[in-house]
């Protein structure tokens, strides 16, 4: 089991940055690949990016996101540069025993933290 608090979300302007944390309790995270979700408004979760040796990103977020993780610490972030309104959304971590981008295949949830992106 692991729990997953995320946090840094709030009200940005289209082409700023925020960072995203997520800090893990109750297993070492070297134990799952760590990923980012997120829900817009009247759509569906999609993928953002996972980061297990590597990290993989989805298109509409490559080159503008970063994925990282800090084992010592047991955080993972997400840094998210020039963003765009359609970026809004609440942002969820992740974490899974596997390589997988849908989201019902996900073993453990955040509680989620909304970034807002205004024009």
């Amino acid at each position: 089991q692991v729990q997953l608090v995320e946090s840094g979300g709030g009200l940005v302007q289209a082409g700023g940055s925020l960072r995203l944390s997520c800090a893990a309790s109750g297993r070492a995270l070297t134990a799952y690949v760590m990923g980012w979700f997120r829900q817009a408004p009247g759509k569906e979760r999609e993928f953002v990016a996972y980061i297990g040796r590597n990290p993989y990103y989805s298109d509409s977020v490559k080159g503008r996101f970063t994925i990282s993780r800090d084992n010592a610490k047991n955080t993972v972030y997400l840094q998210m540069n020039s963003l765009k309104v359609e970026d809004t959304a609440v942002y969820y971590c992740t974490a899974d025993s596997g390589y997988t981008t849908v989201a019902h295949r996900i073993d453990y949830w955040g509680q989620g933290t909304r970034v807002t992106v205004s024009s």
